[in-house]
């Protein structure tokens, strides 16, 4: 991936940089849906959590590739996701 920077100039440059976003995974009737909390409107689907998985990671890339055509910053990664345990 890559990130806009500004480096001593005006002009954006990219660099390549990796970066982890969390996805969440529902269970949908049939099938699987997922969603990235930090890039809303990315979303994919699968009958499996595998091709669920395969989708998101081409439905992120090409939302991060729309985002730098149009010169939008790619968002801060702010999302965290944690279980917690609880007796009921």
């Amino acid at each position: 991936m890559a990130r806009r920077i500004m480096a001593g100039s005006a002009r954006p440059t990219w660099v390549n940089a990796m970066e982890r976003f969390l996805i969440v995974f529902e269970k949908a009737t049939g099938n699987y849906s997922a969603y990235c909390p930090d890039l809303p409107g990315c979303i994919a689907t699968g009958k499996t959590i595998d091709e669920v998985k395969q989708r998101m990671a081409e439905a992120i890339k090409i939302h991060l590739e729309g985002m730098r055509e149009d010169n939008i910053p790619i968002p801060v990664v702010k999302s965290q996701a944690e279980y917690i345990s609880l007796e009921l």
